[in-house]
């Protein structure tokens, strides 16, 4: 009998107490992995990392990635096969607040992890995630590919295209020769999903308002996003390091991840379905001043559909019933971590061509 990919396999995820780690790590303890994480405590009251108790299926460790030393010896005490690099400072008007935390997190702290690794014989795999503002963004109609150029206007997007750098120089230094880990990197859409509670986002700035019997003030109503559920995201990352693991170099590269074209979808438009969703509230603009942030950004993703056969599952419309009813579940004295778990079998239930990749 074939071994499933994750049965028993030694995964480390950094940022695991994060929204997406916490999706990670549940998903891949569900699959039989041995999954221990590194990330300071989570960031928000409530997190999903202690609602659904991923504490309990993780073997945790409290740490900062800007500490070499601590990143060194988390790596040495875990041996993992696979690491999945997640810890950043997400948030770019945040980023203009702390430009210098921000960069030694998102650039230095990935030279850190990628340093630990090339040190530690028992690495395959290394899946190091960006995001899709890495690119020099031109705010043109057409979607960014792989081998676009990388850039940033605000820190947090400049500060993510040199982590895409760092990871290429580390390919290409230390990670060409046999035996050494196959290194990706990957680069999704906007996330959404059941359980963030992140500041300054617009999917969790509706829950909290609709908790509230508030209205909510958005930004930039017109600027355009390739919004994707976090399944769809975790599908690619999945997908992308049971390759790695087979030892194809092919796949030892960059790759998009996000929604079909035609769900690259206005913050106004995802503004006025969250209310309907709901079924209350409302939403303003807010008038005030704004730093930066792109209006047009949409990914290509034509190369992990070719290559991979990778393509999203679930629209944006769906995504989005699938938050509310997560949100609605946890209000109504669900179960985090079986809200959760639910939505990942439902997801694998869809029978998709890559299945056979993960699972």
């Amino acid at each position: 009998m074939v071994r499933p990919v994750w049965d028993g396999r030694r995964v480390l995820i950094t940022g695991d107490t994060g929204f997406k780690g916490s999706w990670l790590s549940l998903w891949l303890a569900d699959l039989g992995a041995l999954v221990a994480g590194f990330a300071l405590p989570a960031a928000t009251d409530p997190s999903l990392f202690e609602s659904a108790r991923i504490g309990d299926l993780v073997e945790h460790t409290d740490g900062d990635i800007r500490d070499l030393d601590a990143v060194e010896r988390v790596v040495q005490q875990t041996a993992p096969e696979v690491v999945f690099h997640l810890a950043a400072q997400p948030l770019v008007r945040y980023s203009y607040q702390a430009p210098i935390e921000t960069y030694a997190t998102n650039v230095m702290g990935t030279a850190h992890v990628l340093d630990a690794c090339r040190r530690q014989s028992s690495v395959k795999a290394i899946i190091v995630v960006t995001t899709d503002k890495c690119y020099e963004n031109r705010e043109w109609v057409w979607p960014y590919r792989e081998s676009d150029p990388l850039g940033g206007h605000d820190p947090y997007s400049s500060s993510k295209g040199a982590a895409e750098l760092v990871a290429s120089a580390y390919r290409r230094s230390y990670f060409g020769v046999d035996g050494a880990p196959l290194l990706a990197t990957v680069r999704a859409g906007n996330v959404i999903g059941g359980g963030d509670w992140s500041t300054d986002r617009l999917i969790p700035d509706f829950v909290r308002a609709f908790e509230r019997g508030e209205r909510v003030r958005i930004r930039s109503p017109r600027a355009v996003r390739p919004w994707q559920h976090v399944l769809e995201a975790l599908d690619g990352y999945l997908t992308i390091a049971a390759r790695l693991l087979k030892g194809d170099r092919a796949v030892a590269t960059a790759w998009n991840f996000g929604p079909d074209q035609e769900d690259a979808r206005s913050v106004s438009w995802i503004a006025t379905r969250m209310v309907e969703l709901f079924g209350a509230g409302g939403w303003d603009q807010d008038e005030a001043p704004q730093a930066h942030e792109a209006t047009m950004l949409m990914l290509d993703c034509s190369k992990a559909r070719q290559e991979l056969g990778w393509r999203p599952a679930w629209p944006v419309a769906k995504a989005l019933e699938r938050v509310v009813a997560w949100h609605r579940g946890a209000a109504d004295g669900g179960d985090a971590r079986a809200l959760t778990l639910n939505q990942i079998k439902e997801y694998q239930a869809l029978g998709r061509a890559l299945a056979g990749e993960y699972l």
